[in-house]
């Protein structure tokens, strides 16, 4: 389900999923077929991983990065989540095919 909220969002994105919502800051974003997409992987992650230890992980490996790289964008940009999702986020029949725990590849 596709919800907008400004609040949601952190300042500097457009959409965060946070399961089993996508949140989007603006209504108009709902048309964005590729950060829909980008958002309905994170979802498919989430759901593999049975939630909370998506977010576990998430946190952990963010945390990692950020030490090693000492940057925050790019400590985000190469969790092994956003990697996936921003690698396929244009093919929009990446989920059909997509095969489980897919995200490994990318760590």
């Amino acid at each position: 389900m596709v919800l907008i909220s400004k609040f949601m969002v952190p300042k500097g994105y457009v959409g965060i999923t946070i399961f089993p919502f996508i949140f989007l800051k603006f209504d108009y974003l709902k048309t964005n077929a590729v950060l829909l997409n980008h958002e309905q992987i994170h979802l498919r992650q989430q759901i593999e991983l049975l939630v909370i230890p998506f977010y576990i992980i998430y946190g952990v490996e963010f945390l990692i990065r950020l030490m090693k790289l000492k940057h925050w964008h790019r400590a985000y940009l190469s969790i092994s989540f956003e990697k996936e999702a921003h690698t396929n986020e244009k093919d929009l029949n990446y989920l059909k095919s997509r095969p489980l725990f897919r995200f490994i590849n990318y760590l």
